[in-house]
């Protein structure tokens, strides 16, 4: 079983930076791949971006990529989302999720854990 727990979320004008984290439970963090999703009002969860179990790999999705950095700590069980050049279309509720295995994926069925979210509001 895996808790993860998101913050670092707020309210940030368009152009500025967050960085959100996601704190795992457990001894086992290292065995997960981990995801970053989002969603906005009456839209449905869409993939941000992920991360290997080791950290070596990530990838994004397209409407985030340049902007948007994942890393991990796998001593402090620990995923962050370094979050660069906001825009208003941004904001969202984060999500972090867990997936046994190597890889991430960008389908959200694939993912066995997640977070409750955290709030990102960015202003125009």
């Amino acid at each position: 079983q895996v808790q993860l727990v998101e913050s670092g979320g707020g309210l940030v004008q368009a152009g500025g930076s967050l960085r959100l984290s996601c704190a795992a439970s457990g001894r086992t963090f290292s065995t997960y791949a981990m995801g970053w999703f989002r969603q906005a009002p009456g839209k449905e969860r869409e993939f941000v971006g992920a991360i290997s179990r080791g950290g070596v790999s990530t990838y994004y999705a397209d409407s985030v990529k340049g902007r948007f950095t994942i890393s991990r700590d796998n001593v402090k069980n620990k995923m962050y989302l370094q979050m660069n050049s906001l825009k208003p279309e941004d904001t969202a509720v984060y999500f972090c999720a867990a997936l046994k295995g190597d890889w991430g994926t960008r389908d959200t069925s694939g993912y066995d854990y997640w977070g409750q979210g955290t709030q990102v509001t960015v202003s125009s």
